[in-house]
C-alpha cells in the first residue's frame, strides 16, 4: 500500500480494512489478521497495528475474543452506516474540490453524466 503523506498512516489503514469489509473482501465475522500479521501485510509498526484496531474498534467495526483474535462485525446495518460514512465523506471532499475550482452545480451534475456515459459505475 502506497501512503498519502497528509494523513496518518493508521488512518489509511484503517480506511483499506473498513473498505474490504464494506465490498466483501472481508466478511463480516470474519478473522483478521493478527497485530503482526497485519504490520507485515500492511508494512507498519506492530504498535501501529495495534492502534488501527484500536480505533477500528472504537467505530464499532471490529471486535476482539480475548485470547482468540480480532474479528470484523456482524452488524451489517453497522457495515451499511460505514459505508455511508464513507460515501459522503468522499462526496463532500470531491465537491469542494469543485467548488474551489469554480465549477457550479449544473456543470458538475453535467460533468458526472458524461463521465457516467464513459465509465460504469
Amino acid at each position: 500500500m502506497k501512503y498519502d503523506t497528509n494523513a496518518p498512516i493508521y488512518l489509511q489503514v484503517v480506511d483499506a480494512i473498513k473498505l474490504d469489509i464494506i465490498n466483501g473482501k472481508i466478511s463480516p465475522g470474519e478473522k483478521l489478521p493478527s497485530g503482526r500479521d497485519l504490520a507485515v501485510l500492511y508494512t507498519i509498526n506492530p504498535n501501529t497495528s495495534a492502534r488501527v484496531y484500536t480505533e477500528l474498534e472504537a467505530q464499532g467495526i471490529c471486535y476482539t475474543k480475548r485470547g482468540m483474535g480480532t474479528y470484523a462485525t456482524e452488524d451489517l446495518e453497522r457495515i451499511k452506516a460505514c459505508r455511508d460514512e464513507m460515501a459522503n465523506e468522499t462526496l463532500n471532499k470531491f465537491l469542494v474540490s469543485l467548488k474551489q475550482l469554480g465549477i457550479s452545480k449544473e456543470e458538475a451534475i453535467d460533468m458526472i453524466n458524461q463521465a457516467n456515459d464513459i465509465c460504469i459505475l
